[in-house]
């Protein structure tokens, strides 16, 4: 498999870095770090020490990218005790720049990670990604994509959302907060390429949608959009919720994910076919037959927590089986048959929760196999794919998926085997802890009565 690699700076990279900072007027830096969930972490750095840390990079717990939700370092991932608990470096992107306009003079880098010996930390999910597209790029494919995010916004304080009913698409309810009209402008000062916003069929819930971008730098602003909605949002006293299924017979929230690959010597779609009656050329075929080969184990990534299988369920837009379609809304794989230049498909099965660069790299990863093994698309079923019994269904449990993934040799190889070693022990990890928790649904069904 091709390898990508970590950025190298230089005495004169990282001193023209932290001058042009020093130009614009920044006193402090973020350096900014992915982790398994796609949470930020890192260290704020004040602009006197930023040249020093690009240089050499910027020591951090080399188990970081491991933690689990709750920041429990797992045993046996190979980043934590097997190690010794070492530390790693961040290393600056400086491709990924952007402002925090909440902070005062404040600016934010995404990181890569690498051990002091200088190998990549290739279990950290921008790695992943990362040598997913250079595997694209060896097969002549560059890759243009875009997440989009559903989330509930509720009142900080009493965690009820911050407005009732279903007004999905209503005009008024999208305007209607300040503090939202507030974050679309912080999005935009953030770098964040927003072109809809809408509030969605939840009582507090809202869509973001953004224009497509090549390779990394589409994960990079979904990390950057997720983050900066749930920590600018609570200096505005509210707080934006992620969590796949936070509220019992209410909506749950979705990360719809948009792929299409293009030639990296022309620049053309190469999933397009203009003599297709749905312009898919063969090489989509393939590629969408590979998500569909793949898409048991992709569900471990695409579902990353337990609570979002909760959102699993049919006739609710949240596809429970493997099926494709063109323009169904039902279907796990929705081609977006606009048989021109925006020819692409949209993977419907992701939750608001999952991590931008997993998502990204396990539906990559699966379409790439497909081309290589030529897999043949099945024809299309008539009607809506959701109502249709004879598909193979989904895993529906965090476990089904973890074991499917965990049997999938192919999907293995193409993530690489350190990543999936340590996301299965993390995930299964975390999915007996809670699973080991009293919930208040048992307590008030069984605990009085009997």
């Amino acid at each position: 498999m091709t390898a990508a690699t970590v950025f190298q700076h230089t005495p004169e990279t990282a001193k023209n870095f932290a001058a042009t900072l020093r130009e614009k007027g920044v006193d402090f830096l973020r350096f900014e770090l992915p982790d398994l969930a796609g949470l930020s972490r890192g260290k704020t750095v004040p602009i006197d020490y930023v040249e020093s840390y690009v240089l050499n990079g910027l020591n951090l717990y080399g188990g970081t990218v491991t933690l689990d939700t709750s920041s429990i370092p797992i045993a046996g991932t190979g980043y934590n005790e097997d190690v010794n608990f070492v530390d790693c470096l961040m290393v600056a992107d400086p491709e990924t720049i952007s402002d925090v306009p909440w902070l005062a003079n404040t600016k934010r880098v995404i990181c890569d990670t690498k051990w002091y010996d200088g190998r990549a930390q290739l279990a950290a999910p921008r790695m992943v990604l990362k040598n997913i597209i250079a595997a694209a790029a060896a097969m002549g494919y560059g890759v243009k994509m875009g997440h989009e995010y559903e989330f509930y916004v509720v009142d900080l304080e009493t965690r009820k959302p911050i407005y009732g009913g279903q007004p999905i698409f209503v005009t008024a309810a999208t305007h209607r907060y300040p503090q939202m009209e507030k974050l679309l402008r912080v999005l935009q000062a953030s770098g964040i390429d927003m072109i809809t916003a809408n509030s969605e069929h939840g009582p507090g819930q809202w869509e973001l949608n953004f224009d497509a971008l090549d390779g990394i730098a589409a994960a990079d602003r979904a990390f950057v959009f997720k983050n900066t909605v749930k920590e600018y949002l609570r200096t505005e006293g509210l707080l934006a919720t992620f969590m796949t299924k936070p509220y019992k017979g209410l909506s749950g929230s979705c990360s719809h994910f948009h792929v299409s690959l293009y030639d990296l010597k022309t620049g053309e779609n190469i999933f397009l076919d203009r003599v297709n009656k749905d312009g898919m050329s063969a090489t989509m075929q393939n590629f969408v037959q590979g998500i569909l080969d793949h898409a048991r184990a992709e569900q471990a990534l695409w579902n990353p927590t337990t609570n979002c299988y909760r959102r699993i369920r049919p006739g609710i837009f949240a596809p429970s089986n493997i099926s494709w379609g063109v323009e169904d809304r039902s279907a796990s794989v929705r081609i977006k048959a606009s048989k021109d230049k925006r020819q692409h498909l949209e993977v419907r099965v992701p939750s608001a929760l999952s991590n931008p660069y997993l998502t990204a790299a396990a539906t990559i990863a699966a379409g790439l196999l497909g081309i290589k093994n030529q897999s043949d698309l099945a024809p299309e079923r008539a009607g809506l794919k959701e109502n249709d019994p004879s598909f193979a269904k989904l895993p529906t449990e965090m476990h089904e998926s973890l074991s499917a993934l965990a049997d999938d040799d192919a999907l293995i190889e193409m993530l690489g085997s350190e990543f999936v070693n340590m996301y299965t022990k993390v995930k299964t990890a975390e999915m007996l802890r809670l699973r080991d928790e009293i919930p208040v649904a048992e307590t008030n069904e069984y605990f009085d009565l009997y």
